[in-house]
């Protein structure tokens, strides 16, 4: 035999004792010392990367069998490997972990970059770089500048340069404010994907012992366990499987099952999703090393992958081909990945985005004809005053004063564009996130919690999500009678066969867990109603472990799974009492299993014919009247097999000459012998009927879906008041609903599905598909005004479709699988609906806090944008100077938004109705509020420009008609801006309110953050008008005039109380009356499509220009070394050697990230 040196890349051959596999002691357990490992990390990945059945072949020719490779991996494939912590640490460093490194974070540099890329901010800092440069710029002999020279000896020096400092400042200080709260949202994220990460656990066998643990610390030489739902975590070879299926679509874009065995088709990819059965497998690849960690490699998505790299990747598109070899299917057809990457990528949007898009674009262009506006009618002003009025010539000194209106003009377009919007959907969904972590909420995609807050409907599963899932066997028919209690003595024979099957008929990973605690219940892992047997088993007094360690489940020989079309399981074994014999041991629902049997067993352990007539006296004498009590009703059964050598009397044996046909499910699984029928119960929630209530009150519907019959499934939903006697409801079992909703040639009809679901609350006996149907149908129905958005709850592997379709899909953190995890938004981490309900609660605070923050900025847009173009015409000056309006976009955007994004929810927000997906998210209160407070803010401001001196006795700058006044600091522009800033202060404690509510200050004392910002920007305003002086072109005011402001601002406070007494009525015919004037529709376009051309236009051009000029200086050189490295590339393909060749190709690759670097 040869042994191999412990090193990546040499081998050595030598002779080793026969008596023992390397690494394993006699008993099969993995020996920590003389530790080596004997084959290398390439070599498994060289195996992975075969087709099945040529990976099965290259282990049969090279290494034997299974178990040989599992030996050089220094593991077993029955007891797995050691978990000792020194064996971890090198097989870590050995083979790697099982993680994929994620991108490096972007430093709060490189995200004040981006930030800086804004177009607006870019011109700004533009105009006062030259705003600067023209400060020190003096022409000599110019009538207006020898006036401006004298003027300013007046004065400490030339301080004009200040003004641009102060712009370049104020830009600086909005860029990394912006990039502050980018870098904590991105923080944010990371920690709350970490979470995510560190729930995903894996079944796997050290030490004999199968045990849960992290996906991450998964290690090659590990025998993984995998079942009906998961993900598969890493690359392996099944070594055991009972009708294992898999779903490679997300690899291979093949959307049919890939049966899984030992034999002919072994390879298990990462990544992949298993649908049917159950299996075992040994670990090859983790990490990096696994298809998923190259893919993502391939593609830019690891910390692995430098940017040089990836800027070569797209200069190296002819070769694309050579790095995708190792995931193109077993047809040596490309795989699906490939398509997904030629295909455009379309950004999702959510129903808020969607208006929140269309609104901001709808702002930008009002906003940049204001600008346009401002800064013409100041520049024709200027000329029409200096040229034509006083007639003085050019001078280069003018320069400076269109320079500053553009300044000015500009600084309304940083102003009117509401860019603290997607700051304030940031933080406002940020905030959301992680409180509704603390609520059970795990949330998976942002958009889903504002979409949450829409929601009208939600299809709720039953057991788990409105019961407490804790399953408890109550009642059982056995031996021809209905107990109501568990007997305590029944047949000997009758209780070994329901023992046996009820523990080898399920899960092993479903065990009890007795607690050290006196009188507290066993707690129970894994499947709930497998569980629940399993108690049974023990009240009757026989011990589950010890019958499943005599029953090893590497020894079945076939295992039927439950899924939803089968609604049962069952298990073949070898018959332990008789040998060349088997037994079948079935269990499921119990009309699905009782339809199957022919005999059940008498008290005296015999068996008795089943008939029909007997069948329809155990349904309505035992199913039903559980099922009315609200029990889960399973069905336990089995059939023995035995060859027709044997002396058998017992007529229910099915008998053989040669060994049946497992594959056969029909044929197998019918004749069954019926052993007992018990009655589950599931106990509802204690909260359920309270937050079905608050749903009902809010204007949400709630529909529960169940594979449940359907009398349980009426009783639950009376329990907890989804359906009341008052009501008008509709109650359907599957079979009818499908009836209902199809038409003649059975293909299912909106309008038909139109007529079922606005009275549907319970769907009994469900399948996947039907969730499916009727999910789809509500999300496409037009019967509502507004749209329905629906919510859903689901499971199941098979649930993914519903949970994809619906607007939030739901999965269940505990009894969920990872394919309904993958294909939800949220995850529930307790299984409970109440939780749902805090989700819809903080959706709808989420949509709240975007509400209040629209109404604040836009009464301050509307106001300043139309003061400014007013004043350019009238007075040739913009009272509010461009560092100034920078001070206010900072206090309306950035923490504005900060401020009213982190309100609290409270009850109130469960007590209105949702919005749907057609209603504007201005509604008619905020406009009232808008224009309200807009027209108080003007009329001061107009009657502090216009009429100062006959109010507060202040030297009015705008008699003078002088240029100079105009830009110079003073008292009156300084009342001005004051008296605006501190009117947006206190409007900013109105627009706490959306609803017409008239105690403004409610709950304001549980927001700290909004109390502390707003201190924050009193004192800053009180800081710059006492200290700001040139820098802010403000001039220090006495009281009285501080005293003025201060009443006007709180004027916005009393103003507001009259704005809520116009009633809403008269709003809405006002809005009628505009809405009727419109001559025609408007057309119907795709605004999520325009949106994303818009933005996209604008990154592209961004991009190109950025990467441009690298480009085509690298260029040359990158021709020339692809020219020298291409033979030999084409001499390896020439060769037939697809490993060499890709050794050049990457060879190729680095060459030219050493030339970039």
């Amino acid at each position: 035999m040869c042994v191999y040196k412990t090193s990546n890349y040499e081998f050595v051959n030598r002779e080793m004792p026969d008596q023992q596999a390397p690494g394993t002691s006699s008993n099969g357990l993995v020996k920590v010392q003389d530790f080596h490992f004997n084959i290398r990390v390439n070599e498994l990945k060289e195996l992975i990367q075969l087709k099945s059945s040529e990976a099965t072949e290259r282990i049969r020719l090279k290494y034997g069998q299974t178990d040989a490779l599992a030996n050089l991996l220094q593991s077993d494939i029955v007891n797995g490997i050691s978990d000792s912590e020194d064996q971890f640490k090198r097989r870590t460093s050995f083979y790697g972990k099982n993680e994929i490194p994620p991108k490096p974070p972007k430093s709060i540099f490189q995200l004040a970059f981006e930030a800086l890329q804004d177009t607006t901010l870019v011109m700004l800092m533009i105009c006062a770089v030259i705003s600067i440069s023209l400060s020190f710029y003096h022409p000599v002999g110019e009538i207006a500048d020898e006036e401006f020279r004298n003027r300013e000896k007046k004065e400490m020096g030339n301080l004009e340069w200040v003004e641009g400092a102060a712009i370049m400042i104020a830009v600086v200080v909005v860029v990394f404010v912006t990039a502050f709260n980018d870098w904590r949202k991105e923080k944010q994220f990371r920690g709350l994907q970490d979470r995510i990460e560190s729930e995903n656990l894996a079944s796997v066998i050290r030490n004999g012992r199968m045990m849960q643990i992290n996906v991450k610390d998964i290690v090659v030489g590990d025998i993984c366990c995998v079942k009906y739902g998961d993900l598969i975590p890493a690359d392996g070879i099944v070594t055991n499987s009972s009708d294992l299926k898999l779903d490679e679509s997300s690899l291979t874009g093949e959307t049919d099952l890939i049966k899984k065995n030992c034999s002919d088709n072994a390879v298990l990819l990462s990544g992949t999703h298993v649908m049917e059965g159950s299996g075992q497998f040994l670990v090859l690849a983790v990490g990096l090393n696994s298809q998923t960690g190259i893919i993502m490699t391939l593609l830019g998505a690891t910390g692995e992958e430098t940017e040089s790299e990836k800027k070569k990747k797209h200069q190296n598109k002819k070769y694309e081909n050579l790095n995708t070899q190792p995931i193109e299917e077993a047809n040596g057809q490309p795989s699906g990945l490939e398509e997904e990457k030629k295909k455009p990528k379309k950004k999702h949007r959510s129903v808020l985005q969607i208006k929140l898009g269309k609104l901001a674009l709808q702002i930008g262009y009002i906003g940049m004809l204001s600008a346009f506006f401002t800064f013409l009618i100041l520049v024709i002003r200027m000329s029409i005053e200096e040229f034509l009025i006083k007639g003085r010539q050019w001078s280069n000194l003018y320069i400076k004063y269109i320079i500053s209106y553009l300044i000015q003009g500009i600084t309304v377009i940083v102003v009117a564009v509401p860019e603290g919007l997607p700051l304030a959907v940031t933080l406002a969904l940020a905030f959301a996130v992680r409180r509704m972590t603390k609520d059970n909420n795990l949330v998976r995609h942002l958009d889903a919690c504002e979409t949450m807050g829409n929601a009208t409907t939600i299809c709720s599963d039953k057991t788990g999500t409105l019961t407490t899932n804790r399953m408890t066997v109550v009642q059982c028919w056995l031996a021809d009678k209905l107990h109501l209690k568990i007997p305590a003595e029944i047949n000997s024979n009758l209780k070994n066969l329901i023992a046996q099957s009820a523990s080898i008929n399920s899960n092993y990973t479903s065990r009890l867990e007795i607690s050290s605690v006196e009188y507290e219940l066993p707690k129970q892992i894994g499947n709930k109603t497998e569980c629940a047997l399993l108690g049974f088993v023990h009240q009757l007094g026989a011990n589950y472990e010890a019958i499943r360690a005599e029953n090893p489940s590497e020894q079945f020989v076939k295992v039927f799974t439950f899924n939803s079309a089968r609604k049962m399981m069952s298990t073949v074994v070898k018959n332990n009492q008789r040998a060349g014999a088997f037994r079948l041991y079935s269990k499921g629902a119990s009309e699905m299993v009782l339809s199957k049997c022919s005999w059940y067993m008498n008290s005296e352990g015999q068996v008795v014919r089943l008939d029909e007539g007997k069948i329809n006296s155990i349904t309505h004498r035992v199913i039903e009247p559980m099922a009315m009590d609200g029990l889960r009703t399973i069905c336990i059964a089995y059939k023995d097999f035995v060859s027709l050598e044997q002396d058998e009397h017992d007529p229910s044996c099915s008998r053989f000459d040669q060994e049946p046909d497992w594959q056969s499910e029909n044929n197998v699984v019918n004749d069954l012998v019926c052993l007992c029928i018990v009655g589950i119960e599931d106990p509802v929630r204690p909260e359920v009927p309270d937050a079905i209530h608050k749903c009902q009150t809010s204007g949400v519907v709630v529909r529960m879906i169940t594979g449940d019959n359907i009398n349980t499934a009426t009783s639950i939903a009376m329990k907890c008041g989804i359906i009341k006697p008052s009501d008008d409801f509709l109650i359907l079992e599957s079979k009818d609903f499908n009836k209902r909703i199809r038409d003649e040639t059975g293909q299912i009809r909106q309008h038909l599905l139109d007529k079922v679901w606005p009275r549907l609350r319970v769907l009994a006996r469900s399948s996947p598909s039907d969730k499916f149907i009727l999910v789809n149908g509500i999300v496409e129905s037009k019967l509502s005004t507004n749209r329905e958005v629906v919510a859903v709850t689901g499971d199941g592997t098979n649930d993914g479709p519903a949970l994809k379709r619906a607007d939030v899909g739901f999965a269940m953190g505990i009894q969920g699988t990872d394919v309904a995890k993958e294909a939800s938004d949220i995850i529930l981490t307790d299984d409970n609906f109440s939780s749902i309900v805090k989700a819809m609660m903080w959706g709808r605070n989420v949509y709240d806090a975007i509400a209040k923050f629209l109404q604040f900025q836009l009464t301050a847009n509307f106001s300043a944008g139309i003061f400014s173009v007013v004043c350019a015409a009238t007075i040739q000056a913009v009272p509010l100077k461009a560092v100034q309006m920078l001070w206010v976009n900072l206090v309306m955007d950035t923490l504005a938004s900060l401020a009213l994004a982190t309100e609290p929810p409270t009850e109130d927000l469960l007590k209105r109705k949702p919005y749907g997906r057609n209603k504007s998210i201005i509604s008619h209160t905020m406009m009232k509020n808008i224009l309200g407070h807009a027209v108080y803010q003007l009329i001061v401001l107009f009657a502090l420009v216009y009429k100062i001196e006959d109010w507060m006795l202040v030297d009015s700058v705008i008699k003078y008609h002088d240029i100079s006044k105009l830009r110079d600091p003073s008292v009156h522009f300084t009342i001005i801006f004051n008296a605006f800033v501190l009117m947006t202060l206190f409007n900013e404690i109105n627009a706490r309110k959306i609803h017409n509510e008239r105690n403004v200050f409610s709950g304001i004392q549980n927001n700290m953050i909004f109390l502390l910002i707003w201190l924050f920007c009193f004192i800053g305003q009180i800081l710059i008008v006492n200290f700001g002086g040139i820098i802010f072109a403000v001039e220090k005011l006495e009281m009285d005039q501080w005293m003025w402001c201060l009443a006007l601002g709180f004027g916005s406070l009393l103003w507001g109380q009259v704005i809520s007494c116009i009633p809403n009525s008269l709003v809405k015919k006002v809005a009628s009356l505009l809405k009727k004037k419109k001559a025609e529709p408007e057309p119907v376009v795709d605004l999520e499509h325009e949106i994303d051309e818009d933005q996209d236009a604008i990154e592209r051009s961004k991009h190109l220009w950025m990467r441009g000029a690298h480009r085509l200086s690298n260029q040359i050189k990158v021709v020339e070394v692809f020219q020298t490295k291409l033979n030999e590339v084409i001499d390896a393909s020439e060769m037939g050697s697809v490993l060499s060749l890709k050794e050049k190709a990457i060879e190729l690759s680095q060459s030219n990230v050493n030339l970039d670097s």
